[in-house]
C-alpha cells in the first residue's frame, strides 16, 4: 500500500522525541552511549526529566495503526513476559498469511510496550509482532516499571532481556500455527519471518539475523560498538555482520544519534548482502512516540512489505533515482548491492 504522502508529511513536522527505550525511572544516566537515549528536551543525566518524559508518554493512548487491519495489544499465558501486537480481526489471515516480526526493545529493556505505537502500526499491515518483557507502559499496563537504582560507578545498566527472549517470541508464533484451538492456528506465515530492534535491541536483532529462517532485517538506531562492549550481558561483535544472509536496512537518526558512528561503520563493513542506511535527523529516539509510529514506522513497513511479500510499490521507497526517500524529504539514503 503506497505511503508516499506520509513521508512528505512526517519529514516536515518531525522533532526530537521522548526516549522510550532504556528503563529510565529513577536511573541516573551515563554519558551518551548507545542504549540510553535522552528524552526530548531533557538534559543528559537528569533522571527527573527522563521520568517526566516517560510519565507523559504513558498518557498517550494506544493506537490501532493506520493499516488495513486495525491492531490490538495483548499478552498470552502461553508466552509469559512478552507482549503481542496483531490485527484485531484474524479472519483475513486464514491459510497462513500473517507475517511474523520478532522485536528487540531499546535498552534491551523488559518492557514489551516501550515501542507500542511503532509496533501496533506494523501489526496493522498484517503482522504479528512479539516484544519481550511485560506490559509496563501506557494505558492498560499490568506490570508498571519499578524504580531502578543507579549503577555503581555509572555506565549502562545490564540487559534485562536477551536475544534468546526475542527468539522465544519468534518460536512461539511459529508454533501457534499448529496448535489446535489457538486463535492463530493456520494463520501464521511461517516462512515470512523478520527481526528488528531499537538500540540495544538492534544488537539482539543483529545476532538473531543469522537464523536461516529470517527473511528480513531492520536495525533501528543501533550498530555494533566500534570499541568495547559497555552493555553488561550483551556480546555482539562486528564478525556477526558476516552472518547476514538477507538484505538489511539500518534506520538511523542522523549525526546526533548516539548510534550513528556504530551503525554507519556496520553499513560500511557489510559485504555479503545488499544493505541500506536510511537516516532521518531526529536523534536516537527515532519517531517511536509519534502517532502511528511516525515516519520511521512507515519506512520499516515498506522494507518488510518489499522483502517479505515482494511488494514492488513498497520497494519504490528505496529503489530508483527518484525513490521516495531520495528527494523531497529530510531522509538521506545510502545503498549498496542492489
Amino acid at each position: 500500500m503506497p505511503r508516499s504522502d506520509k513521508f512528505q508529511r512526517y519529514a516536515v513536522t518531525i522533532a526530537a522525541v521522548a526516549m522510550l527505550s532504556a528503563p529510565v525511572t529513577g536511573l541516573a544516566q551515563p554519558a551518551p552511549q548507545q542504549g540510553a537515549a535522552p528524552a526530548a528536551g531533557a538534559p543528559q543525566g537528569d533522571p527527573a526529566a527522563f521520568r517526566k518524559a516517560q510519565e507523559e508518554f504513558n498518557k498517550t493512548p494506544n493506537t490501532p495503526g493506520d493499516g488495513p487491519y486495525p491492531a490490538m495489544i495483548e499478552t498470552d499465558p502461553s508466552l509469559p513476559n512478552h507482549v503481542i501486537y496483531r490485527p484485531a480481526n484474524l479472519a483475513p489471515f486464514e491459510g497462513g498469511k500473517l507475517a511474523v516480526l520478532a522485536w528487540g526493545n531499546g535498552g534491551c529493556a523488559d518492557d514489551g510496550t516501550a515501542h507500542r505505537l511503532h509496533l501496533a502500526e506494523i501489526a496493522s499491515y498484517g503482522y504479528i509482532v512479539i516484544a519481550p518483557g511485560p506490559w509496563r507502559s501506557g494505558p492498560g499496563a499490568t506490570a508498571p516499571r519499578a524504580a531502578q537504582a543507579a549503577q555503581a560507578g555509572g555506565g549502562l545498566p545490564p540487559a534485562a532481556t536477551t536475544t534468546a527472549d526475542v527468539k522465544a517470541g519468534l518460536e512461539w508464533a511459529i508454533a501457534q500455527n499448529s496448535v489446535a484451538g489457538s486463535k492463530f492456528h493456520g494463520k501464521i506465515a511461517t516462512k515470512l519471518l523478520a527481526v528488528a530492534g531499537h538500540s540495544c535491541g538492534g544488537l539482539q536483532a543483529i545476532e538473531l539475523a543469522a537464523d536461516p529462517r529470517i527473511k528480513a532485517v531492520v536495525i533501528n538506531n543501533s550498530g555494533v560498538f566500534n570499541t568495547g562492549q559497555p552493555i553488561p550481558g550483551v556480546s555482539v561483535t562486528k564478525d556477526m555482520l558476516k552472518k547476514f544472509h538477507t538484505p538489511v536496512v539500518y534506520i538511523l537518526g542522523g549525526p546526533t544519534d548516539i548510534a550513528w558512528a556504530n551503525g554507519s561503520d556496520d553499513y560500511e563493513k557489510i559485504q555479503s548482502v545488499p544493505a541500506m542506511l536510511a537516516s532521518l535527523p531526529v536523534g536516537h529516539g527515532g519517531t517511536f512516540s509519534k502517532p502511528m509510529g511516525g515516519a520511521v514506522a512507515h519506512v520499516a513497513i515498506d522494507w518488510l512489505e518489499w522483502q517479505l511479500r515482494g511488494d514492488k510499490t513498497a520497494a519504490r521507497t528505496f529503489l530508483g533515482e527518484n525513490c521516495r526517500l531520495c528527494s523531497g524529504t529530510e531522509w538521506t539514503l545510502k545503498r549498496k548491492g542492489f
